[in-house]
């Protein structure tokens, strides 16, 4: 992109901050959500695998998975947000504002959806179920969740926090 399209853009998403809100795209909502998706899928595989390995139960594993999938979603705006020049707590800030509800949501619905299904909890990181309940309930999160990112980027919320910083 050459300067002046990037100034531009720039000021277009400045200009959503002055106003509060603005249109929010599904594009837009799609590209927060996988970003929060990506930063949730590799703290929650790593919990799954590490509480699977070490055998605790599947509500310590579930806890280290959540915890994780939150610690990694907040990570990947923190370094953003630090790389463009943000001091670190009021990077902090803007982490939390904008992954918050993005990554309670999707861990709500992928979490749910893992639980629910019959035998996913108690299968072996080798079988096929495991991957089976865990990959599908992050499209299914991933569906249910952008919708949610869309209506918060459009109300100045949310990711649209992390927008003036990119």
């Amino acid at each position: 992109m050459d300067h002046a399209a990037h100034h531009h853009e720039h000021q277009h998403h400045a200009g959503h901050h002055q106003h509060g809100h603005g249109p929010a795209s599904w594009s837009m909502a799609a590209k927060a959500t996988l970003h929060c998706l990506t930063g949730c899928a590799i703290g929650e595989i790593l919990g799954m695998v590490i509480g699977t390995w070490l055998r605790w139960g599947n509500a310590q594993t579930m806890a280290l998975a959540i915890g994780l999938a939150f610690l990694f979603g907040y990570s990947f705006t923190l370094f953003a947000v630090r790389r463009a020049g943000l001091g670190l707590k009021s990077a902090v800030k803007v982490a939390l504002a904008a992954d918050t509800v993005s990554i309670a949501v999707m861990e709500l619905v992928d979490n749910t959806i893992i639980a629910l299904t019959p035998g996913a909890m108690d299968a072996h990181l080798t079988e096929a179920l495991f991957w089976y309940a865990l990959l599908g309930g992050f499209a299914v999160a991933f569906l249910l969740t952008t919708p949610v990112n869309k209506w918060m980027i459009g109300r100045g919320k949310g990711h649209a926090v992390v927008h003036a910083y990119h």
